[in-house]
C-alpha cells in the first residue's frame, strides 16, 4: 500500500530541523522541503521514525496508507489535510 505524509492540524505542513538533518538536508528556516512530494519514501521513513519530532512549526504530520489501486485527491482546509478516494461525477 502506498504511504503519504499528511498534516493533521490547522496551520500547515512543515518539517522540523531534526527531520531536515535526518533527511541529509541543510536547514532552510522554513521546513517546506518535500511539500510537493508527500509520497517520497525518504520523507515517509523520517516521519515514521521521528514521530512528533518530525513536526515543524504548527504541524502534526502523520503517515497514512492508501489501499493499492485507489486513486485519491488531497484536500487542504487551512492546512489540515485529508486524502479522499476519487469518484466519478457527471
Amino acid at each position: 500500500m502506498p504511504k503519504i505524509v499528511l498534516n493533521k492540524r490547522f496551520g500547515g505542513y512543515c518539517l522540523s530541523q531534526e527531520a531536515y538533518k535526518k533527511l541529509g538536508l541543510r536547514w532552510d528556516d522554513y521546513g517546506f522541503e518535500y511539500e510537493a512530494d508527500r509520497t517520497n519514501p525518504k520523507l515517509v521513513q523520517v516521519v515514521e521514525e521521528l514521530g512528533k519530532a518530525a513536526n515543524g512549526r504548527g504541524a502534526n504530520l502523520k503517515v497514512v496508507q492508501i489501499p493499492d489501486g485507489i486513486e485519491y485527491d488531497l484536500e487542504n482546509y487551512d492546512g489540515f489535510e485529508t486524502a479522499h478516494e476519487k469518484h466519478r461525477s457527471w
